[in-house]
């Protein structure tokens, strides 16, 4: 296919999770972005055949290039943990805005905005807040785009949320969960995700969708869920939400870069419910059940073992 594509953050979950998908599809004239010089390698190692640039889009240069000639941009760029405020607008706003102007500048014709459930929710955090302003700054845009909405996200590569609490569990012989444990989730395969993306650039979509995981499920459970699919024989174990708060608390004191936070405790246990939609009729894909899904995150002899670093 003669379409150019450029990916930002393409060395984060939702890029390596594309990139294998685009390049099934037909598609080779890829340019990765992603500023992580690990992340970057490791993408790099699995696909020498496409243009992999380490660059940071608010302090970097050579990635405006790549839109040149662009048929479509995927901005898949975000800042999702972290306890500092200051991170969460650089890489999700200030970022964006030199994306933007690059792209109009080159006149890029499409985008598909990798926007987040969050922007819905009744949290209120650094994440969810520069999200908003993000979204906010694609859509005004003016370019032709597709809005996707996706909400808590698994699947290869994951190095925080599931993938980080399923590693987690093959290391402990007790796995804590706070309080009843019983908050609705409703996780969202990224191989599903990214086939929506695929679906996008081939048809160029437009309008705005909230992507969410078909299956509801309570934290507990979906915990059970993942201990099965890794085969773990760790004690899942329910323990006082306060207790569990101030652990982490004394955790991000010590590691500036935590894997799971206070802030991400607390929006575990908002009780959002996502609009579900029609996401495989409007997309032509198939929905991977959950069991499915997690065995093929867990299990895969290619991409399962491999971990991204933070």
């Amino acid at each position: 296919m003669a379409k150019r594509i450029v990916v930002t953050g393409a060395a984060g979950l939702v890029g390596q999770n594309l990139i294998p998908r685009l390049k099934r599809r037909g598609f080779s004239q890829i340019s990765a972005v992603d500023k992580h010089p690990v992340n970057t390698d490791i993408l790099r190692k699995f696909h020498p055949d496409i243009r992999v640039l380490q660059e940071n889009l608010t302090v970097g240069s050579g990635w405006d290039r790549e839109l040149a000639e662009a048929s479509v941009v995927v901005i898949a760029h975000a800042q999702i943990g972290g306890t500092n405020p200051a991170e969460f607008v650089r890489n999700n706003v200030s970022a964006t805005e030199r994306l933007i102007e690059a792209a109009l500048r080159h006149r890029v014709p499409y985008l598909v905005n990798i926007s987040s459930s969050v922007v819905n929710s009744m949290a209120i955090d650094d994440y969810t807040e520069t999200k908003k302003r993000q979204e906010a700054l694609v859509a005004a845009s003016g370019i032709k785009q597709v809005i996707l909405r996706p909400t808590l996200m698994f699947g290869w590569f994951d190095r925080k949320h599931i993938g980080w609490l399923a590693r987690f569990m093959k290391r402990t012989p007790v796995f804590p969960v706070p309080g009843t444990g019983r908050y609705l989730r409703q996780p969202l395969f990224a191989g599903d995700f990214c086939d929506i993306i695929v679906s996008a650039v081939e048809r160029e979509t437009t309008g705005d969708y909230n992507i969410t995981g078909l299956e509801r499920i309570d934290y507990i459970d979906l915990m059970y869920a993942v201990k099965e699919a890794v085969n773990a024989k760790t004690r899942i174990q329910r323990i006082p939400y306060s207790l569990f708060w101030a652990i982490l608390k004394v955790n991000s004191l010590i590691d500036k870069n935590p894997a799971f936070t206070v802030k991400q405790l607390e929006a575990l246990v908002t009780p959002d419910l996502f609009e579900v939609i029609d996401w495989p009729g409007i997309f032509a894909i198939r929905a991977t059940p959950l069991k499915e899904a997690l065995h093929e995150t867990f299990r895969d002899s290619t991409y399962s073992n491999i971990e991204l670093a933070f």
